[in-house]
Order: C-alpha cells, then sequence, then structure tokens
C-alpha cells in the first residue's frame, strides 16, 4: 500500500508561476496543466490512497505565535484564488479529494497523515519541494520533487544540509529558514549549525556546549539561544493534528469514476 500526499498549494502555484500571462485563457491552460501534472504523478506512483492537502483561509499557529512568520511570501494572485475551486473540483473528478485542517498548515496535516500512516508500516511518498518535509524522511516516509522526478532522500539531505533527515529540524533551528521569515541565530548557517551538530551531536549538546565554544562562533551562538526554543518550535512540523478523517476515504484507483464527495475535515 502507498499513500500518495499532494502538497496541493506548493504543486497548483508552481504550475500557476509557469502559465505565462499571455497564454491564451490562462485559467483554463492553469487547470489543464493541474489536472495533467496529478495524473503524472498518479499513473508514476499507483497509490492505493492519495489525498490532495489543502490550507483553510485565516491564520496558522505559527502566524500567530511568530506574526513576522512568512511576512515576505507573496499572497495568492486573484485570478488563482478565483480558478481554485475549479481546480479542486477537476481533481475530484479525478478521485483526489482535498483535505485541510483550520488554523494548521498543510505541512502540518501532511505530517500528521505521513507519521501515523508510516507508524503502521505502510509506505507515504510525499509531493512537494518544500525542504521541511525532509526532516520526516525514513523507512517508509520519501519526499519527491514531482517537477524534477527527485527523491530527497537521505543522500539528498546530506548533500545538500550536511546533516541526517533526523537532524534537519536542530539544524533550522540554529541556522533559521529565511524563505519563511524565520530567524536563526545571526551570522549562523547552515554550514556552520552542521558544522556544530557533527561536532556536539544534536541541538541539546550544542547548547550544553556554548559557554566552553570559542571565538566569535561562541559568542554568536551565546547571544542567540534566547530564542531557540521557538525558533524549533516553528521549523518544527506538527504531527499531532486532528483531522476527523478516515484513509479509507482517500482510496484510489486508476478506475476512479468523475462523482467527487466532499472528504470529513475539522
Amino acid at each position: 500500500m502507498l499513500v500518495l500526499l499532494i502538497d496541493g498549494l506548493n504543486l497548483i502555484r508552481r504550475i500557476h508561476a509557469g502559465v505565462p500571462d499571455t497564454a491564451e485563457d490562462r485559467d483554463e491552460a492553469v487547470l489543464s496543466a493541474c489536472t495533467a501534472s496529478v495524473r503524472r504523478a498518479l499513473r508514476h506512483h499507483q497509490p492505493s490512497h492519495v489525498i490532495l492537502v489543502m490550507e483553510e483561509p485565516g491564520p496558522s499557529w505559527r502566524s500567530s505565535e511568530y506574526p513576522d512568520y512568512k511576512k515576505d511570501r507573496p499572497g495568492m494572485p486573484t485570478d488563482l484564488r478565483d480558478n481554485l475551486p475549479k481546480i479542486l473540483a477537476a481533481l475530484a473528478t479525478n478521485g483526489v479529494k482535498a483535505l485541510s485542517a483550520q488554523g494548521f498548515e498543510a505541512d502540518d496535516v501532511i505530517a500528521s497523515i505521513a507519521t501515523r500512516t508510516a507508524g503502521a508500516r505502510f509506505d507515504v511518498a510525499i509531493l512537494s519541494t518544500d525542504k521541511s518535509f525532509c526532516q520526516l524522511v525514513g523507512a517508509h516516509i520519501t519526499v519527491v520533487d514531482h517537477f524534477n522526478d527527485a527523491v530527497r532522500d537521505h543522500v539528498w539531505i546530506r548533500e545538500r544540509f550536511g546533516v541526517e533527515p533526523e537532524q534537519l529540524i536542530d539544524l533550522l533551528s540554529l541556522a533559521g529558514d529565511p524563505a519563511l521569515g524565520i530567524p536563526g541565530i545571526r551570522f549562523i548557517g547552515v554550514r556552520t549549525a552542521a558544522r556544530l551538530l557533527h561536532d556536539y551531536g544534536n541541538l541539546d549538546g550544542v547548547i550544553k556546549a556554548s559557554p566552553e565554544v570559542p571565538g566569535k562562533l561562541g559568542e554568536k551562538l551565546r547571544r542567540g539561544l534566547d530564542s531557540i526554543v521557538l525558533t524549533r518550535r516553528l521549523v518544527s512540523l506538527r504531527c499531532d493534528v486532528d483531522l476527523n478523517a478516515n484513509l479509507h476515504d482517500f482510496r484510489w484507483t486508476p478506475k476512479m469514476g468523475a462523482q467527487p464527495s466532499e472528504p470529513r475535515t475539522r
């Protein structure tokens, strides 16, 4: 059994950005491209279940706790927002139903489903280019860059970040995530954070050793530790979202009909 979890807005917004503004009937072109892209993913992965994970309007718990979260990220274009219901309806006719949870980002919903499903020893493939999902990579969870047909596995993560998947939360806690507006410790980047984790094992080890870290690095580290608890919370994906949904509701076969049904949501 393979559960395919699609990071809905990650996929849809990337496709929308790739369709030229000058395209004739751009809305229809975006809709067709989204449908074709998801169909390609279904053919390639042949899942037993598929969930298109979306987001509810309104603030998430991260933006409530940290108002600068994603402050520099542009909002959804108006034309895409207006076209989104048609896109979701078209995907539903292919048996791909959407799921979301109020107050939580798609990342947390996906992490909750993935960890519970993997815990039952079922395989999970997450379709997204969001690096945050790399913290979930393990024996039963893979992350797939659908657009480049590439699996972000242990080797990719080590080459990109210099750490193992299970160390990624600690690394981002130190280095932050500028793309999300999450600051880490000032002047400590990914390479320096990876070196600290290599030397001291994990974030707790780095914190414990911080009084003895010499030179400018030690000074930067000690000055930035006050915010480390919040940063770690922000970069960690939540795995405890109550979805009030049954995986059986998202079973998929190649012969799925064109009668969409509404999933249960919180």
